[in-house]
């Protein structure tokens, strides 16, 4: 029926967050079950006559009219003194016109029924809200920590960064934090979406709400309560429940529209017809109650299920502006690529083999806090080599390193440096080159560039596959861009751009009628994120552009942004189909009660058929329950 307010809906998730699952029985409210089941008994004993009258009034029809009708008298009063036209409002019309004829079971009838949809409408909405709670609330009351050589036992709360959390097999992950002792797999379904459990060593990064499946291991906490991936979802949960996004507005304008139909079809049914009974009918099938309430459950459920697969919306409002994106915008570095270098090829000289230049180069980079140097020194220890001791380590901006390793003096960096190095070796494309010189003679070179993220095409395919253009806005320069636009293929490209110009590449392409959501991470892109139509960050991204985006995809996962735009239009989809219907249902039942075809009970069971119908739509996009 109304719409559930903000702040209730917070305090039920926090009352009802559970780790199991939870039945319907427990879920129901005893008070409206008694309720709902007494009226129901008062309506079956008037259909068989067992009415008691005094004087011509059956009793059992007025104890369940009073009993069933004082919350939604109660709901009634609060809205007509607030001036706001409501189904409670309508209904109670109806029943009242139809004791006052004498037509006491299709009182009772109407009653049960209204009483009964209060109820299924209460348990879709607590099921849309469990499947938020099941995904939050996931951490241990407790963790163990390391203090002065000792493993002590504290509440959560009292965890703060940079301490060191004991975690054992089969214990739940309570902090974002590094692995920095230990081996195991993690479960990080909940969090991240992933199906297959994780395989984590030191180094890894780890996300609270995780299960530690196989061995223990020991962390060190990064991002602890309202800073950790668990915190930031409780928070945006707790917008989106108290948001009110511009279709749940339409949705009880919708319902105050059809409520006045209604009444206006009935006045003049009966001004027509003189036959109260189509009059009641008339009342009784305008039923938008489905509509009012499916509307924010398809909201809550739609939130849900993207916080499943690995991102959250901050409140409905994003959802639905998600909903009508037609263009998707993208930076380029830490976001369609990882922002770190990497090895992508090896040339070397003749006599020289490739795992005798990357020991040496590697080496010498050691000591080196260049990216590109340490991307060597990575690649080298990533395939086994050896990075032994440099001497007479000397870095030289602008040109690169050299050093004495095993007795050989090696240079690595540019052609200036590197004596015979050539200009352009065969297949550099955009990589970027590290010449070698080993003992004053060229050896080789190392190319390295920024990796392109493993979901980036899949994703980009996906969303071209839904109807979206896509586009690059970066600062990087127009050749790498187009080479990186080319291999994903992406639509168009603006490069070259600093934080202003990409502002005011996107107020462009508003301009042109586009509507867009815009994809970053870094603090130059919060100023484009903010001003886009939706700002989705990557959760590896910087403070400043997670505050600023209105989506945040939590593990960074790419293929998470084309799954949050189908949950989303998803939604739209279902929102829309309710209001149709509900337009639909209503305009043939208010015709057919005023031409008398439609008894006022007839029109009862449409009504609450119709909501019926409607919920379980919306209930539709509510995810399962997982279970360990």
């Amino acid at each position: 029926m109304s719409a559930i307010d903000g702040t209730t809906q917070t305090r039920q998730i926090e009352a009802v967050a559970s780790t199991g699952a939870v039945s319907l029985w427990r879920k129901i409210d005893r008070g409206d079950l008694v309720r709902t089941l007494f009226v129901a008994a008062c309506t079956l004993a008037v259909a068989l006559g067992l009415t008691w009258p005094w004087p011509q009034v059956p009793v059992v029809a007025v104890i369940g009219l009073v009993a069933g009708c004082w919350p939604i008298l109660k709901e009634a009063f609060e809205d007509a003194r607030e001036r706001r036209m409501s189904m409670e409002l309508s209904m109670l019309i109806a029943i009242v016109a139809a004791a006052a004829i004498g037509e006491w079971v299709t009182a009772l009838l109407i009653t049960t029924f209204v009483l009964a949809a209060e109820i299924l409408e209460d348990l879709a909405m607590d099921r849309g809200r469990d499947a938020l709670t099941d995904l939050m609330a996931f951490l241990p009351d407790t963790v163990q920590v390391r203090q002065d050589g000792d493993t002590i036992t504290v509440p959560l709360g009292e965890v703060e960064p940079g301490q060191i959390v004991v975690v054992a097999p089969g214990g739940r992950i309570p902090v974002d934090g590094i692995v920095v002792a230990g081996e195991s797999t993690v479960d990080q379904s909940r969090i991240t979406g992933e199906s297959l459990p994780v395989e984590i060593t030191v180094g890894s990064e780890v996300f609270a709400g995780s299960i530690n499946q196989v061995g223990a291991v020991e962390l060190r906490a990064e991002r602890v309560g309202a800073e950790s991936s668990y915190g930031r979802i409780v928070e945006a949960v707790r917008q989106a429940q108290e948001s009110e996004p511009p279709v749940q507005r339409l949705a009880d304008r919708l319902a105050s529209w059809l409520i006045y139909l209604a009444l206006g079809g009935a006045v003049i049914t009966y001004l027509v017809t003189r036959d109260i009974t189509s009059t009641i009918a008339v009342v009784v099938g305008a039923g938008a109650c489905g509509v009012v309430a499916g509307t924010p459950l398809a909201v809550l459920a739609a939130i849900a299920r993207i916080a499943r697969s690995g991102a959250f919306i901050k409140d409905g409002a994003h959802l639905e502006a998600l909903s009508t994106v037609d263009t998707v915008v993208f930076d380029k570095t830490g976001t369609l690529t990882t922002g770190t270098p990497a090895v992508t090829q090896i040339c070397t000289a003749p006599g020289v083999t490739d795992d005798e230049l990357l020991i040496l180069t590697a080496a010498a980079e050691a000591y080196s806090e260049h990216p590109l140097g340490q991307a060597i020194v990575t690649h080298a220890r990533g395939l086994g080599l050896p990075v032994g001791p440099a001497e007479d380590f000397t870095y030289r901006p602008g040109l690169g390193v050299t050093a004495t390793v095993t007795e050989r003096t090696v240079a690595a960096g540019s052609c200036g440096l590197v004596a015979d190095a050539p200009d352009k070796v065969e297949g550099q494309g955009i990589a970027t080159a590290v010449h070698v010189g080993i003992d004053g003679a060229y050896a080789g070179t190392i190319l390295l560039a920024d990796t392109i993220r493993d979901s980036a095409k899949q994703a980009v395919a996906e969303l071209h596959r839904r109807g979206l253009r896509t586009l690059i806005i970066t600062g990087d320069q127009e050749a790498t861009a187009r080479a990186v636009a080319a291999e994903l293929g992406i639509d168009d490209v603006r490069a070259g751009l600093l934080p202003d110009q990409k502002l005011t590449a996107i107020d462009a392409e508003r301009a042109a009628g586009h509507r867009l959501a815009m994809v970053g991470d870094g603090v130059n892109d919060a100023p484009a994120l903010a001003r886009a139509d939706v700002g989705i960050a990557m959760g590896s991204g910087t403070e400043i552009a997670r505050e600023s985006a209105d989506v945040v995809l939590i593990s960074s996962d790419l293929g998470d942004l084309a799954h949050t735009v189908q949950v989303a239009r998803r939604a739209r989809r279902i929102v829309m189909f309710n209001f149709a219907g509900t337009i639909a249902v209503d305009l043939i039942g208010i015709g057919l009660a005023a031409f008398g075809l439609l008894s006022p009970v007839a029109a009862a069971l449409i009504h609450v058929g119709s909501e019926t119908a409607f919920i379980l739509n919306s209930a539709r996009l509510i995810p399962g329950r997982r279970t360990r």
